[in-house]
This record gives structure tokens, C-alpha cells and sequence, in this order.
């Protein structure tokens, strides 16, 4: 887990950790744009098959909206589109506005982001000159706290920290709050706290890193993520060849051997547990 700094692209971490642990095999359990800073969760060798798993999680952030200003980006690395004086607005105003992103919404995407449109990513596509318009997607904000609004000049900033789906576009929040109160936002700091399980609390700078390379054991980041279930080694032995068991499982689970060795993921279905990735 890497608490990423500001100004480098979740590629640039993979490259730098490629580095430190002497493997290309690297990986990262989504993306975080370069403003942004925070968890950083990635995979090294076998391990980077548990990524894909991951991406569903929940995720938590701390961000700063900017009301009064929209940008290209929707974020402080876009050019102004608008300024529009916003401190006359009620502070009740602000609250009512993001309570209203709490729920199921249908979000729709920052132009400039990774997802794919026609098999290219949308925010090259707006480097291209291209007009990109991005279909809105289900997502769900679980929480969302408004800890701080103040004036800022002509400007309100607000500090805002949030669960959400995966999926959650920050900045899209940001946006819709300044284009429902009339005065445009954007997103001026966003941190991310947790993906899933793993927080800051397991998370090492890269200058930490440098010092001292260290790594969460793949069998702690599977307790920490899935339902764990114990095997006698019989059952174990079974695993390791990929067969199907006879243990009822509620979910995506992870199994281990009596000695604690992290063996799979299984799932449920049709009446039994059936491997979806073995790691042994």
C-alpha cells in the first residue's frame, strides 16, 4: 500500500515501486489522478491477481470543493471555463446542495477521465480536441460529512469527507454541487483514505519505501478483504488442483491451509464452492 504523493500519476508510483522491488510485475487497484493523494493499493507478482477482486470495494476521501469556479477538469489541474461570485451563498444552502449527493445517483463521469470510449480513454480523447460526453452510471455514496464551509474571497470552499462506491467520480460531486446552487465547482484537494479494508494505517510513502521496502503479506491482504474460511488439508490439497469443494460460502471467500498459507478464492455457486483464482 502506497500513500501517494501529489503530482505523480498512479503509473509513475507503479514505475518507482517496479524499481524498489526488482519486478515489472506491478499493479494498481484503482487509479488516482494526479492531484490526488493518498491509498494507493498494489499488487506485486502472484499478487497482482488479487487486484482485479479489489476494484469493487468501497472507497473513503477527503476533498476541498470550490464553489464559484468550474474548470475543464472539474478539479484545480483544469482551465477556468467560469467564476461566479459565490459567497453570498447561505452555508445551509451549501449543506442542502451535497446532502442531495448521498444515495444511489446516476453520475454522470468527469470528460476527462480513464474510461474507455470506443477503446480509447475519454481524457486523451479531450487531449485529442475531441468533444467527449460521457453516459451517466449508477453509483452509490454511502456518507457524506460537510466538516467545514468558509469564504474565500469572492470564492466558498468546503471541506467534505465521503464513502462511495467504486466507481465514485469526487470531482463529478464537486461539479453538480456548483451547478445545482448556480455558481460552478470544482475540486481544489482530494485525498483518498481507504480503499476497502486498507487505509493510511498500512500505507508507506515512497520516501518510507526507499528507506526501507516492505510489503503486506498476501495472506493478511486476503484476510483483510474477504471472508477467510479454514481447510483441513485434505480439502486444501483439493484447492491446490483447482477442484471444486462441497463448503457452503455466503461469498467471494478466501481459503487457507492449516498452516495459514493463502490458497484461493472461491465462490459460490450451484450448490457448491468453485475456484475463481488459485495462487498456489
Amino acid at each position: 500500500m502506497v500513500d501517494k504523493p501529489g503530482g505523480m500519476t498512479s503509473h509513475d508510483v507503479v514505475a518507482r515501486v517496479r524499481r524498489l522491488a526488482g519486478t515489472r510485475k506491478v499493479g494498481h487497484a484503482g487509479t488516482l489522478d494526479p492531484m490526488a493523494t493518498g491509498v494507493l493499493v498494489l499488487g506485486i507478482n502472484r499478487a497482482t491477481r488479487l487486484l482485479g477482486h479489489l476494484m469493487l470495494t468501497e472507497k473513503r476521501y477527503d476533498a476541498t470543493v470550490r464553489l464559484g469556479v468550474a474548470t475543464s477538469t472539474d478539479d484545480a489541474e483544469g482551465e477556468v471555463l467560469a467564476s461566479t461570485p459565490a459567497a453570498h451563498l447561505e452555508e445551509s444552502a451549501v449543506r442542502a446542495a451535497l446532502a442531495t449527493q448521498v444515495g444511489d445517483l446516476l453520475q454522470v463521469p468527469t470528460a476527462v477521465s480513464a474510461i474507455k470510449v470506443d477503446g480509447k480513454r475519454a481524457y486523451q480523447r479531450v487531449r485529442d480536441g475531441e468533444q467527449v460526453e460521457l453516459k451517466a452510471r449508477p453509483v452509490t455514496v454511502h456518507d457524506l460529512v460537510v466538516s467545514d464551509v468558509r469564504t474565500a474571497g469572492e470564492h466558498v470552499d468546503v471541506d467534505i469527507s465521503l464513502r462511495c462506491s467504486s466507481g465514485t467520480y469526487v470531482r463529478a460531486i464537486a461539479r453538480d454541487v456548483g451547478a445545482a446552487l448556480g455558481v460552478g465547482g470544482h475540486l481544489t484537494a482530494l485525498r483518498r483514505t481507504a480503499v476497502g479494508p486498507y487505509d493510511l494505517a498500512v500505507a508507506h510513502t515512497l520516501a518510507e519505501l526507499e528507506a526501507s521496502f516492505t510489503t503486506l503479506p498476501i495472506a493478511a491482504a486476503a484476510r483483510a478483504a474477504f471472508p477467510a474460511v479454514e481447510l483441513d488439508e485434505a480439502a486444501a490439497d483439493d484447492v491446490r488442483v483447482g477442484r471444486r469443494l462441497d463448503l457452503a460460502l455466503d461469498t467471494l471467500s478466501a481459503v487457507f491451509a492449516p498452516d495459514g498459507e493463502f490458497l484461493a478464492l472461491y465462490e459460490p455457486r450451484e450448490g457448491q464452492a468453485r475456484a475463481v483464482a488459485v495462487f498456489v
